[in-house]
């Protein structure tokens, strides 16, 4: 214990290594406070149902206060970090009125990943990746409203340009956004127009590797593949963008060049580690990766600052693999936020520090529409139906609260049984992005 009182833990982030971390420290004789720019866990691997309107955002998150309620050494801060000292092991805080400092004596960081355009951030604006809520409303935003903009045209050619939609990256992300926007287009939204067809939608998924779901076994991925054409979606592979603009993207598939007019892009090509992995590593001079990333030692912590540990998206941790960093997903996330916790136990006990961290591969999972999934669980792969069920029951037991789990079980049933989408608002706006002009 400290002079002042109980051990000091900072935890910088409320996803899954953070909140995971917090919860698991719940009987420690420690202090913890937790900090997110947002109020809430969001259970992000459901987000993409959200911005397809299958889901609504509160279904999928779980304000933080309410889950850590019950933790009487565990406070919650709506704050962002602007900067740490870790000489004074001092966190620097604003809340957008008031700046402050905060004292800590073990730090965690895990503020998660943003969108990486590779060299070219005016993409953005034309071309919205899915981290967040205002991510998935801003998709499903435009996905609509790209239908309602075509059943007002009367040009063939506008309106066909309307209703074209390319997803960049064929990872999980892009391919389970490809999957709900073909059902939309082909039974969501089957009688809703009278003017357009939905179902003449074209839905492109571009993705630079050879395969879509590179990460995942070569039969799987072909699975995939088929599993995405039968839902009408048109499947790029060797393809890359090298130009979004308002109305298209340009892709690149070896020496050739092809334009193709789109009034909806949406990114799913890649994630780069938050700022303040380069922040500590000026204050450190701790080796980062490409993607931003903190090289942290076996048991996560900072080299030569055993009391900052890094877990989840921010983490490049090699040692397990030997050459590349573990994936950055909730599951590693989890693990990582549970052996955070047990490290600082063990050290405040006087014990050794114990193994390494050694990461569970639990597998990995990828559903695309209804009835049909790819799944990787240690040797066995599955694909079909039973993939399917495999994905809906493990996403279900790992929602935060039960709350949550009845809902999102009930909604599911219900759009199986009536391929409804229940969420399809259109917020912020009826009116097309500012990007979306007219020629």
């Amino acid at each position: 214990m400290s002079p002042e009182g109980p051990h000091r833990v900072v935890i910088v982030g409320g996803g899954f290594g953070g909140l995971y971390a917090a919860l698991a420290l719940k009987r420690a004789p420690v202090a913890v406070t937790l900090i997110d720019r947002r109020n809430f866990h969001l259970f992000q691997p459901l987000l993409y149902q959200v911005a397809t309107g299958a889901l609504s955002p509160g279904d999928i998150a779980s304000p933080l206060r309410l889950v850590l309620r019950r933790q009487k050494n565990t406070r919650v801060l709506l704050c962002e970090v602007t900067g740490i000292d870790p000489a004074r092991r001092q966190v620097f805080l604003s809340d957008g009125e008031l700046s402050f400092e905060l004292p800590y004596e073990t730090l965690i960081l895990a503020p998660g990943v943003r969108h990486h355009y590779f060299g070219h951030p005016q993409w953005e604006a034309l071309a919205p990746g899915l981290k967040t809520v205002e991510d998935a409303t801003e998709i499903r935003r435009r996905v609509l409203l790209a239908f309602e903009a075509a059943e007002r045209r009367p040009d063939p050619r506008e309106r066909r340009s309307w209703l074209t939609f390319v997803i960049v990256g064929g990872g999980p992300t892009g391919v389970e956004l490809a999957g709900a926007l073909g059902e939309i287009a082909h039974h969501t939204l089957k009688e809703d127009f009278r003017t357009i067809d939905p179902a003449e939608a074209q839905i492109l998924l571009v993705e630079s590797t050879d395969r879509v779901l590179p990460s995942y076994a070569p039969e799987l991925s072909i699975r995939a593949a088929t599993a995405l054409e039968r839902l009408g979606v048109k499947v790029r592979t060797g393809a890359a963008v090298t130009q979004v603009e308002p109305d298209g993207v340009v892709l690149r598939a070896g020496s050739l060049e092809e334009r193709v007019a789109a009034r909806t892009v949406l990114w799913a090509a890649g994630v780069q580690a938050s700022p303040l992995g380069r922040i500590l590593a000026e204050k450190t001079a701790v080796a980062i990766d490409r993607d931003g990333r903190l090289v942290v030692e076996p048991d996560l912590s900072v080299p030569g600052h055993p009391e900052i540990l890094v877990i989840g998206d921010l983490a490049s941790f090699t040692h397990q693999t030997g050459r590349t960093s573990l994936p950055g997903v909730a599951p590693v996330a989890m693990q990582q936020g549970r052996y955070a916790a047990e490290l600082i136990q063990r050290r405040l006990r006087g014990e050794a520090p114990g193994r390494p961290f050694h990461y569970r591969d639990l597998g990995n999972m990828a559903t695309i529409g209804r009835g049909a999934a790819v799944a990787e669980l240690g040797r066995l792969r599955l694909s079909g139906f039973l993939a399917w069920l495999a994905w809906l029951f493990i996403h279900l037991v790992n929602l935060i609260e039960f709350d949550n789990r009845l809902l999102v079980l009930i909604q599911w049933a219900w759009n199986y049984l009536t391929w409804n989408r229940g969420a399809r608002l259109i917020t912020g706006g009826s009116r097309p992005p500012p990007n979306h002009t007219t020629r």
